[in-house]
């Protein structure tokens, strides 16, 4: 049982649980997830550390209520306990000296790229952070990021916080600009990784995506999270999370991202509302 310290409300459906689990803080490093199940009859989820502390022995994850699952999770409260937590699974992310690196987080993909940002500057680059939303309410941890970065650049769709439109126009400019870059990573939502990758495709420069299949059991086993890259296929879970996201076969990873919308729909209309769950109501004669 991981028992949850703190819990904070980051904006709308966004939520960040700061968990007690000593052995996976020992061993966390920036890039790596875990597998959580709440209780014996829930689903597992796999969730990307945003943040870990050594001495405090926890563990911090955040997350959007997408589906049933994930709202079931938000539920819970200071106190309460997640039965299982396995991690830290995947392989962590390449930290070194580069130069300049530019991290970029769309949406909830911020929370992930934080640790990252954080250790890139670290270890002595230059970090340069693009993140954006749909709007100013929906953008999370801008203290945070900026306080990594030697820059920081703000998008949102809407204009309502920095620049109206996405992170890609950013790296665009940034690249039409003539701007030296050792290193580009990104993690968001598919589409907004695609089209870093595909901005940085021509001017020869590195870029590392974080893929977020489907998965299950976290070790390779099922091959439930295969991703093809460099046309040969790779499972997320033990040879990633993190690809060339230039090698990535993008049209693939949003049909598998697809699979079970119908399921996902109708679990979610059976989901818990109101304190009542709606799967257990009797029937009408």
């Amino acid at each position: 049982m991981y028992e949850i310290i703190r819990k904070e409300i980051l904006a709308q459906g966004i939520k960040l649980f700061e968990t007690a689990a000593p052995e996976i803080a020992a061993k966390a490093k920036p890039g790596q997830f875990i597998i959580l199940r709440q209780d014996e009859k829930s689903e597992r989820i796999p969730l990307t550390m945003a943040d870990f502390d050594r001495e405090k022995g926890t563990i911090t994850l955040i997350f959007q209520e997408v589906g049933r699952s994930t709202a079931d999770l938000g539920r819970l409260e200071p106190g309460d306990n997640i039965l299982d937590l396995v991690g830290p699974l995947g392989r962590a992310s390449e930290i070194e000296k580069f130069g300049r690196v530019v991290c970029i987080g769309g949406g909830v993909g911020i929370a992930p790229i934080y640790p990252i940002t954080r250790a890139f500057k670290a270890a002595g680059n230059e970090v340069i952070s693009i993140i954006g939303a749909r709007t100013a309410e929906q953008l999370i941890l801008q203290g945070e990021m900026k306080a990594v970065s030697d820059h920081i650049h703000i998008t949102s769709d809407d204009g309502s916080i920095g620049k109206k439109g996405f992170v890609t126009d950013v790296l665009s400019k940034l690249l039409a600009d003539e701007v030296h870059i050792d290193l580009i990573t990104a993690i968001g939502p598919l589409p907004m990784m695609q089209a870093v990758s595909e901005a940085s495709r021509s001017y020869g420069v590195k870029t590392i995506v974080s893929m977020n299949p489907i998965m299950v059991d976290g070790t390779g086993m099922c091959g439930a999270c295969r991703v093809a890259v460099g046309g040969e296929t790779k499972f997320a879970c033990v040879d990633g999370p993190e690809f060339d996201g230039h090698l990535v076969d993008w049209q693939l990873a949003r049909n598998r991202s697809r699979m079970f919308l119908a399921e996902e729909k109708i679990a979610q209309e059976h989901s818990c509302s109101g304190g009542e769950c709606q799967c257990q109501k009797k029937k009408p004669e």
